[in-house]
């Protein structure tokens, strides 16, 4: 493909300038392609702790095929990963499988396991190195404790949009479905060894970052183009990618981001999400483009619901704002109905197969379900994280996890 992912585009890493936020890419490439990062966990291949590895594996990838698509992140014991563009879901799940099979290689090669979930099961962030690059480090002496404790993995998806008027307008119909990313990826229930009895403990974490959480509601790309340029003016932040939030638009790459989902173990449900993901995207294109747009609903409401998803995942009773049903429902019977009006588009795109992991996401529950299963059977922290170590390169060699 002419157009490439730049290898890192998320996170706090405080990425390239990307110029002025009113400069933008919309409608330069092929709509509904999607690129898919991962952040992954560096883990001892005895104890499954966290270890400050991450210059022995870039350094063991140096002149490999997929050297490009490893980068740092804050904490050394991090990898982040990223595709090329795709454009379908089954070239993303080609995509990361073959990531996931080269780090697999380069970590055993070191004596070092990988692992994939939102937070490390008993990791201790103080026990933690900064990456040794001005970036990161005048990250952590701008935000002190905030950043030192951000000890967390997420999952992001970006999908091309074709007009930037319209990235606005799909960014704030997606509040709506927030909780139901929030509840199919949850996977971080432990921290610091200790189950928190939240389906995503990474959420609160990254709460404490200024400019985080669900974004605000913009007119158009002028009304966002001049909020972001005011902070950008006054020195606030040194470009838009300093912007965190739940889903934000993307004009360097002319694309919407959605950075909600926690880091998920098994490659099929990264794949099922991302799938979800393209397929929401156009669905909400194309309603931006008929008689009466997108609906939009209360901050406190759409939040309210976010919440009730960190907290009880796939069981969240959340409202359904798009009915006003008096009494609240179950998160699963929403993501259903969503479904529905999904699978069309997803056929368009070639990404239906791919989509129906979802429904095996809702059957057999998400990340959260089952590390609290394997933690509950012996009461065993360090099983859980030899879980996810074992589940996470069962997806890197080509086949699906549970074959």
């Amino acid at each position: 493909m002419e157009q490439a992912w730049p290898p890192s585009i998320t996170g706090v890493e405080g990425a390239e300038p990307a110029g002025s936020v009113l400069d933008h890419k919309f409608g330069q490439g092929e709509p509904y392609t999607l690129g898919v990062e991962e952040e992954y966990m560096l883990l001892d291949a005895d104890s499954f702790d966290l270890v400050q590895r991450i210059d022995t594996v870039l350094a063991a990838f140096v002149g490999h095929e997929d050297e490009e698509r490893m980068k740092p992140e804050l904490m050394q014991s991090t990898l982040e990963v990223a595709t090329p563009v795709c454009r379908t879901a089954s070239e993303a799940d080609r995509a990361l499988r073959r990531l996931r099979n080269a780090v697999r290689t380069i970590a055993g090669d070191n004596g070092l396991r990988m692992g994939s979930a939102g937070t490390h099961p008993f990791s201790l962030f103080e026990r933690q190195r900064i990456t040794a690059r001005d970036r990161y480090r005048s990250l952590v002496d701008q935000m002190q404790y905030v950043a030192r404790r951000e000890l967390i993995f997420g999952l992001h998806v970006h999908v091309a949009v074709d007009d930037p008027d319209k990235a606005i307008h799909v960014v704030n119909g997606l509040l709506l479905d927030l909780p139901l990313l929030m509840a199919l990826s949850a996977s971080s229930p432990f921290w610091r060894g200790e189950p928190t009895g939240l389906a995503s403990t990474r959420q609160p974490i990254f709460a404490a970052f200024p400019r985080s959480g669900p974004p605000p509601r913009f007119r158009d790309y002028a009304d966002y183009a001049e909020v972001v340029g005011q902070l950008e003016k006054t020195g606030c932040i040194a470009d838009y990618t300093h912007i965190w939030w739940d889903i934000r638009p993307h004009p360097r790459l002319g694309t919407v981001e959605i950075r909600i989902c926690d880091c998920v173990t098994r490659v099929e449900d990264a794949v099922a999400i991302a799938a979800f993901c393209q397929a929401l995207v156009k669905h909400l294109c194309e309603l931006s483009e008929s008689e009466g747009g997108i609906p939009g609903y209360h901050r406190i409401l759409t939040t309210e619901n976010k919440w009730l998803a960190v907290r009880y995942g796939l069981q969240a009773p959340i409202m359904d704002l798009k009915t006003g049903a008096r009494n609240r429902v179950a998160v699963a019977q929403l993501v259903r109905r969503r479904l529905e009006e999904l699978e069309p588009h997803a056929r368009e795109l070639g990404s239906d197969g791919e989509l129906e992991g979802i429904r095996d996401i809702l059957s057999r529950g998400n990340g959260a379900d089952r590390q609290l299963r394997v933690y509950n059977a012996n009461r065993d922290i360090v099983e859980v994280a030899r879980e996810i170590a074992d589940a996470t390169e069962a997806g890197g060699d080509g086949v699906p996890a549970n074959a």
